[in-house]
């Protein structure tokens, strides 16, 4: 109707998908940095969140448009309110199998094969699932037998889930926990704010070829902004009756009062479904929600930077080396005299700093399946060495103990290495522990092991371990950690037998306990607090996370 008086050649605020319009606010960014950072390192279940209307589907289908074809295969099932056997079957035909009148044994035998050979052709599967919260619990339980689909070495298929904030709380359920622990990325995509707002606003104007011929004040985008929350699909309602009004008011430029007029005729979008009860019940479940947001950040802000310095963990506090020493005890000096730890040194500082720290942090990153650093990137260390693991969605846990220490924790570590003067720092990476020795990278003095007396005499016993937050339970023991945190710190603690409690998902002193007595069980600080070290030791214990461990060995995740 007001197409031909404002020149848009389409409607610039419909609330059906246009590839047109498509527009990525740097929430949508960084959700689409998400997705594409699990599926590339086969992390196996990815989760995208977020309310109706925020633009989900919009990141789905840039994501399945972006992916090349000659790397990957991808499929998209939409809306599956089906049984397990109907979604197994719509996963089949999206790939061109098999699908009609077989049984799921047959169906699976199809798609097993399948993915079989897009591997050995070197190409990513992934299958996206969108309003995923729809799914019957037995249906996603068939999900998870899919992603058992894989080889020795890696995850045959990745798997996106994406759906409402219920998604999550389906997944809570104590009979999908094994699938909610294989969940290795999480994003929930949030509102809008006012500038991206704006940007929206104009950029769908333009696209429908109304540049200059309609324009919204700021107050009119202000009381939009205000009244849809954030929320494209309400912000299109508003916008689109705004554009109305001008028309019959024979006016191009929308004031804040249309704005009101426009808003007020919607009913507050009150008559499309959209009260803003339901938005203000949003927001809160949002907050709820930041402490899980936050616990991503080592992927939230990748984009932007590339990666924020708020993503980075800090430090946990550094287990007792020995039983009744000080955690913080400096670790002690070395013997000025030694000529072999001389010889070493000299060695180590014939490489610089940077590119020395960037080959010992590479040394690690295949035992944890994730993407090496670009050779010639300049750090500043120790801080750097941080963000790097953040980058790759781990966490450093800084110690000063000695190798019977790093041996009880079992996993790869990078030690650092004290060179004099203003020569700085080293890093090797402590990659094996056995009988015969301690190996590291890169090599010294043309050898990649060392008798644990050789290593004394260089190393001075600070070290740095990487780890990853599987569950995102970082802050479970914080005073905002929800419900979800909680429960699942509370099934890692049951599997470790120090919590013999129903789950309740409160940190309550029996959970407290619960920590402390693991703590204790492990030599390391019994404050209570599931945070640093105490989480990586559970995560390892659990064995169903891919953990890299000093014998050479990796926890696989049970079936």
């Amino acid at each position: 109707m007001y197409c031909t008086y404002y020149g848009f050649r389409e409607k610039p605020f419909t609330i059906t998908p246009n590839p047109r319009f498509v527009f990525l606010s740097k929430n949508h960014r960084e959700a689409f940095a998400h997705l594409l950072y699990g599926i590339d390192n086969h992390g196996g279940f990815i989760v995208l969140t977020g309310e109706v209307g925020t633009g989900k589907t919009t990141v789905l289908r840039t994501l399945m448009e972006k992916l090349d074809d000659g790397r990957y295969r991808t499929a998209l099932i939409f809306n599956p309110c089906i049984s397990a056997l109907e979604l197994l079957r719509s996963i089949n035909r999206e790939y061109g199998l098999p699908a009609e009148g077989l049984d799921n044994a047959d169906l699976l035998d199809h798609l097993n094969r399948f993915l079989l050979e897009e591997n050995r052709a070197g190409r990513t599967v992934v299958l996206v699932i969108d309003e995923a919260q729809n799914l019957p619990p037995q249906t996603l339980e068939q999900i998870r037998l899919i992603s058992n689909l894989e080889t020795d070495t890696d995850k045959l298929i990745q798997i996106v889930l994406a759906g409402q904030p219920e998604l999550e709380r389906l997944m809570s359920r104590p009979e999908l926990r094994q699938l909610a622990q294989r969940v290795s990325v999480r994003y929930h995509l949030l509102p809008l704010d006012f500038e991206d707002a704006r940007a929206y606003i104009d950029h769908r104007v333009t696209v429908a070829g109304g540049r200059g011929a309609a324009a919204f004040s700021r107050g009119a985008l202000q009381r939009i902004f205000r009244r849809a929350g954030g929320v494209p699909r309400l912000i299109n309602i508003a916008c689109d009756r705004a554009l109305l009004i001008g028309y019959t008011d024979e006016k191009r430029n929308i004031s804040a009062s249309m704005a009101r007029r426009a808003i007020r005729e919607v009913g507050e979008f009150g008559k499309t479904g959209w009260p803003m009860e339901r938005l203000r019940t949003a927001w809160t479940g949002l907050l709820i929600l930041a402490a899980v947001v936050t616990l991503i950040a080592a992927f939230h802000r990748v984009q932007r930077k590339p990666v924020p310095p708020a993503a980075a963990v800090p430090p946990s506090s550094p287990p007792a080396a020995k039983k009744g020493s000080s955690p913080s005890a400096k670790p002690p000096l070395l013997p000025a005299n030694d000529d072999f730890a001389a010889a070493v040194r000299w060695e180590l500082s014939s490489t610089g700093e940077s590119a020395n720290a960037v080959r010992a942090f590479n040394a690690l990153t295949k035992g944890w399946h994730v993407r090496q650093v670009t050779a010639g990137r300049k750090l500043s260390l120790p801080g750097d060495m941080e963000l790097l693991a953040a980058q790759r969605g781990l966490r450093l846990a800084r110690m000063d103990a000695d190798l019977a220490t790093l041996r009880r924790f079992d996993v790869p570590a990078l030690l650092e290495i004290p060179l004099s003067g203003k020569n700085g720092r080293r890093y090797l990476a402590l990659t094996g522990v056995n009988a015969q020795g301690v190996s590291v990278s890169p090599p010294l003095l043309g050898k990649s092991s060392f008798s644990e007396a050789d290593l004394k005499r260089f190393w001075a016993g600070r070290a740095y371990l990487p780890w990853k937050d599987f569950n995102q339970l970082a802050h479970a023991t914080a005073t905002d950690a929800n419900r979800v945190e909680i429960l699942r710190l509370q099934i890692l603690l049951a599997g470790a037998k120090t919590y013999d409690h129903e789950p309740t998902g409160v940190y309550d002193e029996e959970t407290m306990n619960a920590v402390k007595e693991f703590q204790k069980r492990h030599g390391i600080p019994e404050d209570g607090r599931a945070e640093g070290m105490t989480l990586l030791l559970l995560y390892r214990d659990a064995g169903r996370f891919a953990i890299p461990r000093l014998d050479g060995k990796e926890n696989r995740q049970k079936r």
